[in-house]
């Protein structure tokens, strides 16, 4: 019964597979003849593609058939039940599907027949294929060109006939013309804006470039964005702004992306939203934008909105980093200018490291006498900038040529180092830069000496030589130039003339960072995120990284940022600080605070001031600015941006002074112990840190002072109030302690002290008053000259006659 069924489902099985089997091969011949109809019908349109039939394709579908047949009984004969039970439950599940009739075959689109434009065939079809420098080509290609422009051949052999033109329309080449155009028009308003230093003339420039931005210009509109973004010779307008940065971030731009970012996270124009602002970070940075790359190692590092991880702060600042790095020329580059708006404020007499206008003018005109000194330092300002002084390549060079031509062997270096470099004053000249640089080296400059061993590294007018590079950057280290340390750091880290020691190299980074080369700071960071001659520290690379991050060329904000304070103009100060300090920068965290704290700023609401300036204050804080570990108790301790919480107060003061020793931090420590506020009342810790705040600062000895006063007051008061004065009256025996007869010693002590006194008003009356000195008498007529005996004698009258004349005056004035 079992086998009768098997056979009986085995021959079912059997029949519905050979169904099967004759319909796939009955597809097979329609799908061919298909493809000759359709080869066909291409042959009489006359194209060249290639036939996908040919003459053996049914011979070919019957092997295929016979083939599926034959594996189909082989298949049959198997005497495994498993394989036939599992095969026949396949069969059902596929019997249950309906069946759907074949899909068509795809049609083939006919080619569109491009017309060139311009060329030596305007107007005429491309030819596909053509043939071109020994190669055939079926598509437009840019090959041959250096623009990027598209063409084809309108006739197969364009070697021989030379017949091309562009593969665009009409359309496409106006559009092509009008960008062309506007990148000619960016190009020379960039090249005068680069040149100007006149305010009136780059707001005419920046009118200039937003109508170049009209034309859909991309770098022209990111300028013009930007500018009416910071109020750069430009209403600031950040709606406007926020709406031409979402244009171009449509648009791909990673300029705008993070520029989005950044209004996100500082809620300008927008609501504020962190998460937000992470995306469009995050595409920046993969557009390759160093600021969002910058924005994002400092988040991750401080954990803004993500959670804290050194390793990936590392990878976003070692990228910029390294950028920054190779941007370092020999010169060191400019300076950065780092001023703290509430150090002004609370210091008027501080400057700030900047140099004021009367004082600038004052050494030039020195140097216009001659002075040597004052060349040197206005060339040394002039060539990296800084301290209020723009940077000016050419400026610097007179001064040095003036120094130099006195036989001042610094300017002769520096000269020698302008020359080596090259700008866009001066052309690179390396044999010039040889002569001054051993010129000063042969009188024993260690900046020309320097010079020379970068010249014999490098092979820069000379032939290479280790040995001669080596003796120079000892020479100079052993003077302290830090350009030699550098060097000689670089030598025995990679084993450059000398044996790799990674000590020696450790030891002079460490020596050229302490004069603050971004260089060196580079290379330290390297050396601990590798582990390679110290410890591994992922901490300690970060923060080496972010310094040299900080000198970046967009660290000029900081000094554009300060000109607009002074000119008033806060909320464009605002708004650039608020990007510095995006990026990490704590003097731009303290100034954004103490901006916001003045209420000097009309871009925010007045209930959003304190609790921004909280937030900054926090984050100046958490780099180790004392003062806004300060502010942070005060905020606390008076309830600004947030609530009262002495005891937060109280931890943000014990921190500062612990910090920096800061007096402020003392005083308002001892007056909390004072008056028990967030920590337990202690009068004597309360005198105690008052006597520490007057020790940490001269500034704080007054009010320690008139504090100690008050203690001492609050401390006889309290002592009196504990203290019973009628208990004391009763336990207190005068005869038992002054004696029996103690009345009649207090009588006699007082009888002596009348008498005492008695006598001394007798004698105060017995004094004798002197008498009054008569009236002056007038003085004579003045004598004829021939009386000389006489008229020497008068002046002797005269000074008898003066003091009682002057004593009578004092008289009546009395």
């Amino acid at each position: 019964m079992v086998s009768a069924l098997t056979t009986t489902m085995g021959c079912q099985g059997g029949s519905k597979t050979a169904k099967r089997l004759y319909f796939v091969a009955f597809l097979l011949l329609v799908f061919a003849s298909g493809l000759t109809a359709d080869e066909g019908q291409q042959r009489d349109d006359g194209s060249e593609l290639k036939s996908y039939h040919d003459p053996d394709s049914e011979e070919e579908d019957v092997h295929i058939v016979s083939r599926i047949l034959a594996a189909a009984s082989v298949t049959r004969r198997l005497d495994d039940a498993e394989e036939e039970q599992q095969s026949l439950r396949e069969m059902e599940e596929k019997e249950e599907l309906p069946e759907q009739p074949p899909p068509p075959p795809p049609e083939e689109k006919p080619r569109e027949v491009l017309l060139v434009n311009g060329g030596t065939t305007h107007g005429e079809p491309c030819v596909f294929p053509f043939f071109f420098h020994g190669k055939e080509y079926s598509d437009c290609t840019t090959d041959g060109r250096g623009d990027g422009r598209l063409w084809c051949a309108t006739s197969y052999d364009y070697d021989s006939d030379k017949k091309w033109g562009f593969c665009e329309t009409e359309e496409q080449a106006q559009q092509r013309l009008q960008a062309e155009e506007a990148e000619e028009q960016y190009q020379t308003v960039l090249r005068m804006l680069n040149g100007s230093t006149r305010k009136a003339q780059k707001k005419e420039l920046y009118e200039k470039l937003l109508k170049v931005a009209e034309k859909g210009h991309q770098k022209a509109t990111e300028k013009v964005a930007y500018a009416m973004l910071f109020g750069d010779y430009m209403n600031q307008n950040v709606t406007k702004a926020r709406e031409m940065f979402e244009k171009l971030a449509m648009e791909g731009s990673p300029k705008a992306q993070m520029a989005l970012g950044f209004l996100y996270a500082a809620g300008l124009g927008v609501n504020s939203s962190q998460a937000k602002a992470l995306v469009y970070y995050t595409f920046g940075a993969l557009g390759g934008n160093l600021i969002a790359h910058m924005i994002l190692g400092y988040r991750y590092w401080a954990g803004v909105g993500v959670p804290q991880s050194c390793e990936s702060a590392l990878t976003h600042y070692r990228l910029v980093a390294n950028h920054v790095a190779s941007d370092v020329s020999l010169t060191g580059g400019s300076a950065v200018q780092r001023i703290r708006l509430l150090d002004e404020v609370e210091n008027p007499g501080s400057t700030s490291g900047m140099l004021e206008e009367d004082l600038i003018q004052y050494y030039q005109f020195l140097a216009e006498k001659g002075d040597v000194q004052a060349q040197v330092g206005l060339g040394q300002l002039h060539l990296h900038g800084g301290r209020g002084v723009e940077q000016n390549h050419q400026r610097a060079y007179d001064y040095f040529t003036q120094a130099a031509n006195a036989g001042n062997t610094h300017a002769m270096a520096f000269l020698g180092k302008m020359y080596s470099e090259g700008s866009e004053f001066l052309p690179q000249d390396n044999e010039t830069a040889l002569q001054y640089f051993k010129k000063a080296s042969d009188m024993g400059n260690p900046v020309g000496q320097s010079g020379l061993g970068m010249a014999y590294l490098y092979g820069r007018g000379v032939p290479v030589n280790y040995e001669l590079a080596l003796k120079y950057f000892q020479k100079a280290a052993e003077q302290g130039w830090v350009d030699g340390q550098l060097q000689l750091g670089t030598m025995y880290y990679n084993g450059i003339g000398v044996k790799r020691d990674y000590k020696q190299a450790l030891k002079f980074f460490n020596l050229a960072s302490q004069a603050g080369h971004i260089l060196a700071f580079y290379n330290l960071a390297q050396m601990h995120a590798t582990g390679t001659g110290v410890m591994r520290s992922c901490h300690t690379a970060v923060e080496l990284f972010k310094n040299v991050c900080e000198r970046g060329r967009w660290s000029e904000r900081l000094m554009s940022a300060y000109g607009s304070f002074k000119e008033g103009e806060t909320d464009a100060a605002l708004v650039q600080y608020l990007l510095l300090a995006e990026q990490g920068y704590e003097v731009a965290q303290s100034n954004v605070a103490f901006i916001l704290d003045q209420k000097g700023a009309k871009i925010f609401c007045d209930n959003e001031t304190y609790p921004r300036a909280l937030l900054h204050w926090t984050r100046a804080a958490a780099q180790g600015y004392t003062v806004a570990r300060i502010k942070l108790g005060d905020y606390h301790f008076y309830g600004y941006g947030t609530d009262v919480d002495y005891e937060t107060a109280v931890i943000h003061y014990r921190l500062a002074s612990e910090q920096q020793n800061g007096a402020q931090a003392m005083f308002n420590l001892g007056y909390m112990h004072e008056k028990g506020l967030g920590i337990k009342q202690d009068i004597h810790l309360a005198k105690r840190f008052y006597d520490m705040a007057a020790e940490a600062s001269p500034d704080a000895q007054v009010p320690v002072f008139l504090a100690l006063c008050k203690l001492g007051l609050i401390y006889t008061l309290q002592y009196l109030q504990d203290l019973n004065l009628k208990e004391l009256t009763a336990q207190v025996d005068l005869d038992q302690l002054l004696g029996p007869e103690w009345d009649l010693y207090l009588m006699t002590v007082i009888a002596l002290l009348l008498g005492t006194v008695i006598a001394y008003r007798q004698r105060q009356h017995q004094i004798i008053v002197p008498p009054r000195a008569p009236a002056p008498t007038p003085a004579p007529p003045p004598r004829p000259a021939q009386e000389e005996p006489q008229a020497q004698a008068e002046p002797q009258d005269q000074e008898e006659t003066a003091a009682p004349g002057a004593a009578q005056e004092e008289e009546e004035q009395q």
